[in-house]
């Protein structure tokens, strides 16, 4: 009787994340992911279906680590004060090369008319991590720590995109990625309901 595999799922899935997100969906071979993750074709094949189905599973662990990151700056430091910590970790995080620009993005710029339902599906993450942002925002405005007149859906959409720029200028070595994160972050005090102009 063959011996089933053993190995830990989510230590597979998650190096697998960090293999994706270095190599991108076209530079990473199923030899690769063999070598890489210790697998057998037959065990990968039978755990995780096709290359396909686990670059898609190691989206959802990207979005839900982020997502719980950001549950936890939310109970330590309340709303505004988790959006002003997130924006500002990425200058104090130690970062691998690959780790700089977000992966949701990354697969989107790579995959869009290429791998339409990886691109899809980055696309899909992309809007839920925007909604979470929507939700601080709005849970700010409730605390009156924004003035009621703010639209808390742009300014999701607005600090996303800046997210997206901060993170993709970690790249350039020119760039002072702690002064530009600390602007983006007194950004978010000037939408204060007594903020003097």
């Amino acid at each position: 009787m063959p011996r089933t595999a053993q190995f830990d799922r989510n230590d597979v899935v998650t190096r697998a994340q960090s293999l994706f997100w270095e190599r991108g969906w076209a530079g990473t071979s199923m030899k690769d992911i063999e070598r890489v993750l210790g697998i057998q074709p037959g065990s990968f094949y039978a755990a995780f279906g096709s290359k396909e189905a686990l670059y898609a599973e190691t989206l959802d662990l990207y979005a839900a680590r982020g997502a719980a990151r950001l549950r936890a700056l939310a109970d330590e430091f309340g709303p505004l004060g988790a959006l002003k910590a997130h924006v500002l970790s990425f200058a104090k995080r130690e970062t691998t090369d690959h780790a700089k620009v977000c992966m949701l993005v990354k697969t989107l710029l790579e995959l869009q008319g290429l791998h339409e339902a990886l691109a899809d599906k980055a696309h899909e993450l992309l809007d839920q991590v925007e909604k979470q942002f929507e939700v601080l925002f709005r849970a700010a405005q409730d605390a009156d720590e924004i003035a009621a007149h703010y639209d808390p859906t742009r300014l999701a959409r607005r600090y996303q995109s800046d997210l997206i720029g901060l993170r993709a200028s970690l790249e350039r070595k020119s760039v002072d990625i702690e002064a530009l994160a600390q602007e983006i972050a007194e950004e978010l005090d000037t939408l204060a309901v007594n903020h003097q102009t």
